[in-house]
């Protein structure tokens, strides 16, 4: 009768071939949930940066404005409210500045707007909207007429040159600005 001792056995070749499958399984799993995990991280900043301008947007609107001439006693006159006018531009200007990569804004690119016919601020001056950290996003605001406005961030967080975009509808609804629930994101990941 032969004895086999049961420290030298060792591991079949299919055991560990099933082992080596399991992992590599394992493996990509992980990748693709970091991969999405980090792009949800990095839309999360135009999801915030569009609820701020979003905010500042109702701010600027419920700012009073009326003439600065001087009342006569027992005159009155009317609250004039307004949207802020648009933006002239974006910041950044282009999206090859984004493409795959961040962008770090001049304060001068968000304060450049400033109206004609009377110096007052328009666009992210008058939103008082800015970002001083890199971004991923190029941002955009425009007040297509006198009761609406947008808000917009386009992104190319895997740089191949497809734009996602992330738009904030407001409307001027009975004397207030009234903003969208949701967010419109088209290719979010992109």
């Amino acid at each position: 009768m032969k004895v086999v001792n049961k420290l030298k056995r060792g591991f079949t070749l299919i055991e560990l071939m099933i082992v080596v499958a399991i992992i590599g399984i394992l493996a990509v799993l992980a990748i693709y949930g970091v991969s999405k995990y980090l792009a949800n991280a990095k839309t999360a900043e135009a999801k915030q940066s569009l609820g701020r301008m979003g905010k500042d947007a109702i701010a600027a609107y419920e700012k009073e404005g009326m003439s600065g001439t001087v009342l006569t006693q027992g005159t009155s006159t009317a609250i004039l409210r307004a949207l802020c006018l648009s933006a002239s531009k974006s910041v950044p200007a282009a999206a090859a500045a984004i493409q795959g990569k961040k962008y770090q804004s001049a304060p001068s690119e968000w304060a450049v707007d400033v109206g004609t016919a009377v110096v007052a601020p328009k666009g992210f001056a008058c939103l008082k909207f800015s970002l001083d950290q890199p971004q991923y996003f190029m941002y955009s605001y425009t007040s297509p007429s006198t009761a609406s406005m947008i808000a917009k961030a386009n992104g190319d967080l895997n740089g191949n040159g497809t734009l996602s975009t992330f738009l904030l509808n407001g409307s001027v609804v009975n004397g207030a600005l009234n903003l969208a629930p949701n967010l419109q994101e088209t290719q979010a990941e992109e």
